[in-house]
This record gives C-alpha cells, structure tokens and sequence, in this order.
C-alpha cells in the first residue's frame, strides 16, 4: 500500500505585527502558545508581506507569485478571481488527491480550488457587541472539520483564517485588560485627537472604543489582547492536532497577510502604508523529522516563498515556474538569505509604490493620498527603524538610486511576465462612487473615502472579492471550480 502523503494546516492571521509577538523580542507576552510551537519547528526572523493589503497578500501566500503574476495588487480588487494563468495551492493539491478545506476565507478572489468553504460568525462589531469571540468561534467550526479530515483517507490541506487581531480589536475577558487596566477615558491624556479629527476613520473606530476614549495606549493593549486570545485558541487547536495523532504526518505553519499600524505614521488602527509596521510579519513551520527544532533562521522571506517551501515539505512536485524560492536551503544552512532588497505596494487606503533594502526605504506615491503626506518618503532603516525622519529632500542622490532600482526591477517583471505592472492600470483601486480614476488632490481623497460603521468595513473589505461570503456551507465536486461563498 502506499504511504500516505503528507497534510498541511495552514494558519493564515489577517493584520498580525510580527514586533507585537513576543516570540519576535516584544515585550508583552503576547503569544506564549505560538511561542511554544516555535520550539518545534523554524521560525523565519525577516519574512515580509511586499503586497499590502490583504487581497494582494493572500494572492502572493497562496499561488508563489508576485503581484506582476498575479495582478492583484488593490484591497478592493476588481476581478471575480484569479487570472487563469495562475493556479492556486488548493488547486495545486487536488491534482495529488488532497481534500482542501478553507475557514474564513470563502469568497476572496485568492480562496479559488478548495473543496469545501465554512465560514464563522461576528468578526465585526461595535462597542455594543463586545466581547468579539472570533477564535472561539473558528475554533467551533475548525474543529470539526479536522476531524473529519482525520479520519478520512485523503491527505488534506486546511486553510484557517484567523481575524482576531484585525480591528475592531474588542477582546474577551481576561485578555481586554490583560496589557491595561487603567481609565481609557483619562482626562489628562489627548493621544487620541488625531483619530477623533481624522474623518475618513473616526465613525469607524468610535464605534467600537470606549466612549470618551482619550488613551491611544489603550486601543493598543486591545491589540495586543487580541493577539493573547488567538494565541490561546490556536493553542486549542494544535492541542487537537496532537489528540488526533496528525502531529507527526502534518506540515503546521503559522503566517500573517499583513502587519498593522497601531499608533504609527497617523495611519490609525489600520493596515496601509507602506512602512515595516505594515510589512513584518511572522512565519513559523513545524514539521517533525523534516524541520529541525528550534531554529530562528535570519535571512530575508516573503510570501512568494511560501508555497515552493510548503510544496517542498510534503513531498509535491510541481511544474510551476514560482516567483518565490524554496526557504529550505536557508533553514539547512546552505544559503543565508533571499533577496534582501525588493519592491514594495499598497492599494488599501492610499495608491504608493517603493523599494525596501536592509538600510534604506523609498516610498513613492503615484497619486494624492488622504493623510497629505509627502510624495517622496525616504527612511535609513539603522538609524530610524520605526520611520519618523524623511530624508528625501535631504538625501536626493539616494532616492534618485532606489528609484533606479525599483524601476529597472519593474521593467524587468513586465519583460518577464508580457505584463503590466497592476499599480499603473488599477487607477480606480479605491471604487470610490462618482469619482473615476486616480484622485486629484489630497482634499479629493479625504473628502470621498470613508468607513461609517463595524458594518460598513466589513462591506468595504467584502469588497476585495467579486463575490459575497455566506454562513452557509458550500461544495463543490473534485475537479471543479470551487464555487465562491455567497453572503
């Protein structure tokens, strides 16, 4: 009889900072769980999401492709799926006789190949709601579908995608006052004017914060409650993996699409611009007897090198031209690192483009954006890593060089690829209503985006994908397209 094939559990977390788990050095612990699972596997120190947000990420997690090869590159992306030239992991799979399941993601263009689609409930709320059990309520559909799978006969991939630390950050006890239990509403304390006077986002996150709030610190220790929470209901989850006997024969891997910004560059509880806030994200694998255990490995990872890996891991081959590159050599030791410089999007709130190297960051807007923040931002990222000081008008040499590079690597995509870089055509990335194309000014782009509710950014992020999502659970039979969650 042949050997089964190996299964892959993959945890895809929406707006996880890797700095804000203390397994990356932060100094709440925040992730005592994830911390554990570390220890028996590989955990990747500078692993980066280059296409922000989340549209784009998860089109990179899942295919091994950049944005050239993809095309996606906008939140709000315009396009029922992905294009035909480009075969998704689930897809991948099936052709070796896996069952892939995906949670949590039904309905997003990336989410094309999966068998079988569940969805969980209230992943939105307002400060009426709270608190938000999002992993608990995962974890309740989860589980049973693991189950499942582990009594069948197929190898299996599960896709499980976690939303906890994204906003609204509303946290059950003990955890919303796990990291601050002091008065949000402080008379003293004025860290939050800049949301209250920030129209495009200030319904939005009043919704769902204390009334009153006056403490930015708060809304961060909720942040960091969030991450608590999901640390201990993946806990539950790995805790099962090992009950079912899956350990052994399993490649587990833990990655976030996006980082976020919490306090930072007056971006607001959200996840654009394109600064490392945004951009580090945690990579983990655990595989017992092909990972070794315990292993940081220091060299540079994105998303592309995701699935070249995963593939690697579980013994599928793959005919596939992958943008990204088997991490394998570097957690062996035989290569140090990826490429350490690389070229950088955003289509979330704001349209900017640059070039992120080991010392320097350009970020280059190709329209107005809404925060009036200048056209050309340039960070040395040893002297200034949190990326306060802009010295683009101080250092004009070494921006005219990174815009060298990054347009010399642009050229080279479109040559290789026959296609145009997306951010040049998506000009209508925002689906702004009444306004059609780039916006014309800062004042435009203020004026005319805009989150009213918990509802509205949910609608707003539904959006990323041509279809609606849907309680409902849906099936598609081997072989055909998956058919996409309808809400």
């Amino acid at each position: 009889m042949a050997k089964r094939k190996k299964n892959l559990i993959l945890f895809g977390v929406d707006s996880l900072w890797a700095d804000h788990m203390s397994g990356y050095g932060y100094d709440r612990m925040t992730t005592p769980n994830i911390d554990k699972f570390a220890t028996q596997g590989v955990l990747f120190e500078k692993n980066y999401s280059p296409h922000i947000p989340t549209t784009p990420a998860y089109a990179n997690m899942l295919s091994g492709m950049d944005c050239f090869s993809t095309q996606v590159v906008a939140l709000r992306h315009n396009a029922p799926s992905l294009t035909k030239d480009v075969t998704t992991l689930p897809e991948i799979l099936r052709k070796e006789g896996y069952e892939s399941i995906c949670v949590g993601f039904g309905g997003n263009i990336s989410s094309r190949g999966f068998d079988k689609y569940v969805e969980y409930p209230r992943a939105w709320g307002s400060w009426d709601d709270r608190p938000l059990r999002k992993a608990e309520n995962l974890n309740d559909v989860t589980i049973p579908e693991l189950e499942r799978l582990a009594s069948g006969q197929k190898p299996f991939f599960l896709f499980i995608r976690h939303m906890d630390p994204h906003a609204p950050y509303m946290p059950p006890p003990p955890y919303d006052t796990m990291f601050y239990s002091k008065d949000p509403c402080d008379p003293s304390k004025n860290s939050m004017d800049g949301v209250r006077n920030f129209k495009p986002f200030r319904d939005f996150h009043l919704s769902w914060m204390p009334p009153g709030i006056s403490d930015a610190d708060h809304v961060i220790a909720q942040y960091d409650g969030e991450v608590a929470y999901m640390d201990a209901c993946i806990q539950r989850l790995l805790t099962r993996i090992d009950e079912l006997g899956l350990a052994d024969d399993t490649l587990v891997v833990l990655n976030g699409d996006h980082g976020e910004t919490l306090a930072d560059h007056d971006c607001y509880f959200d996840h654009h611009g394109i600064y490392d806030c945004t951009l580090h994200v945690p990579l983990i694998m655990r595989m017992p007897g092909k990972l070794p255990e315990g292993k940081r490995i220091s060299g540079y990872t994105s998303h592309f090198d995701l699935v070249p890996t995963m593939l690697d891991l579980i013994g599928v081959k793959s005919k596939i031209k992958f943008d990204g590159r088997n991490m394998m050599p570097l957690v062996r030791g035989t290569r140090k690192t990826h490429e350490s410089e690389y070229y950088i999007t955003e289509c979330t709130w704001m349209r900017k483009h640059g070039w992120r190297t080991p010392e320097w960051k350009l970020i280059v807007a190709l329209e107005p954006d809404f925060h009036f923040k200048p056209e050309v931002e340039l960070y040395n990222l040893i002297q200034d890593p949190d990326e306060n000081v802009n010295l683009a008008k101080k250092e004009p040499e070494m921006v005219a060089m990174l815009r060298n590079r990054m347009e010399a690597w642009i050229a080279k995509r479109e040559k290789e690829t026959g296609k145009t870089n997306p951010m040049y055509t998506n000009l209508h990335w925002h689906r702004t209503k009444g306004y059609d194309g780039p916006f014309k000014s800062s004042e435009d782009a203020y004026n005319r985006m805009h989150i009213g509710s918990a509802a509205q950014a949910a609608r707003l992020q539904a959006k990323g994908s041509a279809a609606k999502q849907t309680k409902k659970t849906k099936k598609t039979k081997k072989g055909k397209k998956a058919k996409r969650a309808k809400k």
